[in-house]
């Protein structure tokens, strides 16, 4: 499954590897109680409880977020990006691997955001709990919590980020595309409880929960299996734009399409967080047409 996933075992012998920087990305989002029961807090604490020996806390609550933008994750701009890369070591990093705590869409969504820079990184495949469940070892406290680094000089590629407006645009035909919304389908429905401000899915789109692209022990399903899953979405001519609540979660389809191969692939960031909240944009209920 090319070089994007890495196994626990491989993580295991690369850990002395010189030039390995080693990213915990969680994030603590629980479940809503109640429609717009939305709670974030960094994985910070967590990660002081336990983490992988070496590994170091990339936050995507603050360090790595826009603090100006109206909804949570939001991609900074490439100054504030550059300068939050560069405290975490990745200018001098030879090998990059992310991984979280919980189903790995945070370290997805760290992936691609190093990917739409133009840097290479891998996903621990299953994440901590792989790493957990195979007697790995666990290191706590503050290694490496802080960092000085030399900032970096990004930029932002075309294509893998879609914004509201071009999102708009797809809704009311003046532009190709097909959105693709990653939550589950409950959440798509209408019929569970949201942490967004309305419930339901954007006009037009497809379901696609990302969790369909998990096996019981959270890694990715073998590549058969993956293209099973993402039949419609490999078979679709049009451009995918994907989107879930925040832009986390659809970053692990991102993740599997591109394990496929697929192309012309983008992610809204904003996703319901900033949909939902305006109410001059179209919503609807349902399940997806058949």
């Amino acid at each position: 499954m090319n070089d994007i996933l890495i196994s626990v075992e491989r993580l295991s012998q690369c850990l002395a590897e010189p030039g390995l920087l080693l990213l915990d990305a969680s994030v603590e989002l629980p479940a809503p109680a109640f429609d717009g029961d939305y709670r974030v807090a960094s994985g910070l604490d967590a990660w002081r409880q336990g983490h992988i020996p070496g590994a170091r806390h990339a936050d995507l609550l603050h360090d790595l977020a826009d603090p100006d933008a109206a909804f949570s994750f939001a991609l900074p701009d490439s100054e504030r990006l550059g300068a939050a890369l560069g405290r975490l070591g990745v200018g001098e990093a030879r090998r990059i691997v992310i991984y979280d705590r919980h189903d790995g869409f945070w370290a997805a969504r760290l992936w691609w955001t190093l990917r739409s820079l133009g840097l290479s990184s891998q996903v621990l495949d299953g994440g901590l709990n792989a790493w957990r469940d195979a007697g790995r070892p666990l290191h706590s406290g503050d290694e490496s919590v802080t960092r000085h680094g030399t900032p970096l000089k990004v930029r932002l590629q075309p294509g893998y980020w879609s914004n509201r407006a071009q999102v708009q645009a797809i809704v009311t035909g003046q532009a190709p595309g097909q959105l693709v919304c990653t939550l589950s389908a409950g959440l798509f429905d209408g019929s569970a409880v949201t942490r967004y401000a309305r419930r339901g899915h954007i006009p037009g789109s497809l379901n696609q929960p990302s969790r369909g692209l998990l096996d019981a022990s959270g890694c990715y399903l073998p590549p058969a299996e993956l293209a099973v899953a993402l039949a419609s979405l490999l078979a679709c001519d049009e451009p995918l734009v994907l989107y879930c609540g925040g832009g986390i979660s659809a970053a692990a389809v991102v993740l599997g399409l591109t394990l496929l191969g697929r192309e012309r692939v983008s992610l809204y960031d904003g996703s319901l967080q900033e949909w939902a909240a305006r109410a001059e944009l179209p919503m609807t209920t349902g399940a997806a047409p058949a």
